[in-house]
């Protein structure tokens, strides 16, 4: 709490100004309740007893004006604490949002987003209203304790001795509860967090949430979650109050005790009736303030918990940081090196392992891996989101960690595969590339990414809003809008991370051809994992497991007969139609599927025939987990999938990441058994899919098959693990 307390102060301290007319405002609100304390005794003692009628309306005129003059202060007060409530919340606001702009990837990977808006909103609501009641009452309340002990001491040092050995035995609660409360207010403000994390992720899911019938199942875990929050919330507000109550039922018991001392003196004739009206008087006031005190402690308590997390926001260090004195880096002029290069972003895998590669300028390299096989990390590494754990990454043989952060990203353009689209004007996303650029430079941009005319097109043409990220436009719109944002950097490095892979093929080849001649006369870098994108690469790296096994021309990887052939072969015989809409797969292509191998030309022509398209968005699940029902052998014909295992707490582990030509499902033809993994969509897909009941019937109308597959069935069943 004392903590909180400091911190409280540290925050103020840049408005020392308010902060002193307000001490100055308490000073006089404290003066008021001393001379309207003392005014009794003056009037019972000397005014009322002596019948001095002149001294009566004095003192209560100087209490009029006193009323008056302590009623306007407290508005000012009132004004102050509203506006130092209003900017130290700003001010944080800002720090927060500034440091979240230098952190590194890894925060955001290892962060739930929700977590950090809890820190934005129930963290520092916490806070504000720590600011707000906190400071003030602390404050009036110590300087209240200290004038009126001794105003106390004044009038009976025998009372005000019994006072003050009482008044430590009011402060046992909070030393004894308050630390408890303290540990518990901060377990409050984590699973808030953790809460306002679920919600947000079951507002991004609604639509597979009611297309799976999942509310029931999303209403319990997060019913789950309130569970556990009740029982820290009823330990920590039972302790709150716990420590808000025992000072006050101790001051009470000593004020009777105090009272009663001080009857049985006035009534001995050792204290005048006026000193004890007065003496009890600044009693009460005397329990107003140490009440004050205790009051403040709740809403310190609660603070306590929202500052420490926010302080650990604040004190999240990034992983990345711009080198002192950190050079100017020229423009490419040679190549691109790695140079024995190892990464890991957890520290026990190595997503990187002594890669070393060389990315002459002007060529256009394609880079291409199953998934986790280290693609995008390269990607990460060039554009200096992360550094090396080992080796180096030079420009002309500059390492980039001492390079400053203009000069190396302002060499960058880069398109995502999900490309970020503010919720603004189609003009100012385009912008977002180069803040100083002009329309007609904008307008450049999107003529030369294709997209001018659709622009024009819109109801407000350039200044239409795209919507909350660019939900307003297509997917091909967007990732467009994206490319023209690139381009307008004028960069000389053009960075595509599986630029294309979410769109339909249409589309696809509108904008690769768009990006194919943006990327003449620049050094093009391409994450893929579609193997006809880079028929048009000088230069193709492979990856696997980390590792750089292969690089040279496509010519020479197929003649080669290695990983990259092997990649090429898996995505050839499946046809997508040029909408999207729909996929086809050659019989000679099912013969790379182990289960179907061994099958006749004949029968794998019947079984191609079978198959169906399904076109399926992000984020639906394919096949869940346990599930019975679902009799199908899936193969990816378009787009990525997730496996995922589900964990004791109720939660998905992504385990493994499929891709085209991948397949799964495969133990749905062999025999009925429940799924055993999850399979989710990462990408707008489409599946090719099997029935199990037609493929058996098409198996059993031939008995010679039927025996065949028998055989396979018996020779796979044992080994079959996946889906």
């Amino acid at each position: 709490m004392f903590s909180a307390l400091r911190h409280l102060l540290a925050y103020l301290r840049p408005y020392r100004l308010e902060v002193s007319l307000l001490l100055a405002g308490l000073l006089i609100d404290l003066a008021f309740n001393v001379l309207f304390s003392l005014s009794f005794q003056y009037v019972i003692d000397e005014a009322i007893a002596k019948h001095d009628e002149a001294l009566l309306y004095t003192i209560l005129v100087a209490l009029l004006a006193a009323v008056v003059l302590a009623a306007a202060v407290a508005i000012m007060r009132d004004y102050l604490y509203a506006r130092l409530g209003t900017a130290v919340m700003n001010d944080l606001r800002l720090r927060m949002f500034e440091h979240l702009q230098r952190l590194s990837n890894n925060f955001y990977t290892r962060m739930q987003v929700g977590d950090i808006l809890a820190r934005f909103s129930t963290d520092l609501s916490a806070v504000q209203n720590a600011v707000i009641l906190a400071i003030p009452e602390t404050i009036l309340g110590i300087l209240g304790v200290t004038t009126i002990a001794t105003l106390l001491f004044i009038f009976s040092w025998q009372l005000a001795l019994l006072t003050l050995i009482g008044l430590p035995l009011a402060t046992l609660g909070p030393q004894v509860l308050g630390p408890r409360a303290e540990r518990d207010s901060y377990l409050v403000r984590h699973e808030e967090a953790q809460i306002a994390s679920t919600v947000q992720e079951n507002l991004g899911a609604h639509a597979v949430v009611r297309a799976f019938q999942l509310a029931p199942e999303q209403t319990n875990r997060f019913r789950y979650k309130l569970r556990s929050l009740y029982r820290i919330g009823v330990r920590f507000n039972l302790t709150t109050y716990l420590v808000e109550r025992t000072p006050n039922l101790t001051f009470l018991l000593l004020q009777i005790a105090v009272f009663g001392f001080g009857a049985v003196k006035t009534f001995h004739g050792e204290l005048s009736l006026g000193a004890l009206v007065a003496f009890n008087i600044l009693l009460g006031y005397l329990s107003t303030y140490v009440t004050a005190l205790t009051r403040v402690m709740p809403p310190l308590l609660m603070a306590a918990g929202g500052i420490k997390r926010i302080q650990e926001l604040l004190g999240a260090r990034p992983q990345v940081q711009e080198k002192s004195g950190a050079q100017t880096l020229a423009p490419l002029d040679q190549a691109i090196t790695f140079e024995d290069v190892s990464f890991s972003y957890t520290g026990e895998h190595k997503n990187l392992d002594r890669v070393n590669l060389e990315i002459p300028r002007g060529t256009n390299v394609a880079i291409v891996g199953a998934s986790g096989s280290g693609k995008s990390t390269v990607l990460g590494l060039l554009a200096r989101f992360y550094d090396p754990d080992r080796g180096v990454v030079a420009f002309d043989g500059v390492d980039v960690r001492d390079a400053s952060f203009d000069s190396l990203r302002g060499q960058l353009g880069i398109v995502f595969q999900d490309s970020f689209l503010f919720n603004t004007t189609v003009r100012e996303n385009i912008r977002m590339g180069r803040l100083n650029a002009t329309d007609d430079e904008v307008e450049a941009a999107a003529r030369a990414a294709e997209i001018h005319d659709l622009i024009a097109g819109l109801p407000e043409g350039y200044n239409t809003i795209v919507g909350e990220r660019g939900s307003r436009l297509s997917g091909g719109q967007r990732q467009r809008v994206a490319i023209a944002r690139a381009i307008l950097r004028d960069p000389q490095i053009l960075l595509l991370d599986e630029a294309t892979s979410a769109l339909d093929p249409t589309t696809e080849a509108a904008i690769n051809a768009t990006l194919e001649r943006l990327g003449r006369d620049r050094t093009v870098v391409a994450v893929t994992h579609r193997m006809a994108a880079t028929r048009v690469a000088d230069l193709i790296l492979v990856f696997d497991k980390g590792r750089l096994v292969e690089q040279g021309s496509q010519t020479e990887l197929l003649a080669a007969d290695g990983l990259y052939r092997r990649l090429w072969n898996k995505q050839q015989g499946l046809v997508v139609s040029e909408d999207g809409t729909r996929a086809e797969v050659e019989p000679e292509r099912l013969r790379a599927i182990p289960i179907l191998s061994n099958l006749s030309d004949t029968m794998l022509a019947a079984v191609a025939r079978t198959f169906l398209s399904e076109r399926l968005p992000e984020g639906r699940s394919v096949i869940r987990e346990g599930d019975t029902t679902v009799e199908k052998f899936y193969i990816v014909a378009r787009g990525k999938v997730a496996v995922l295992k589900r964990q004791e707490d109720g939660s998905d582990r992504q385990i493994a990441t499929l891709q085209e030509g991948d397949h799964f499902g495969e133990v749905a033809l062999l025999r009925d058994a429940p799924r055993n993994a999850t399979i989710r969509t990462l990408t707008p897909c489409i599946l090719l899919t099997l029935q199990r009941r037609q493929f058996l019937e098409l198996i059993q109308s031939d008995p010679r098959l039927h025996h065949e597959f028998d055989s396979v069935v018996r020779a796979r069943v044992h080994p079959v693990t996946l889906a």
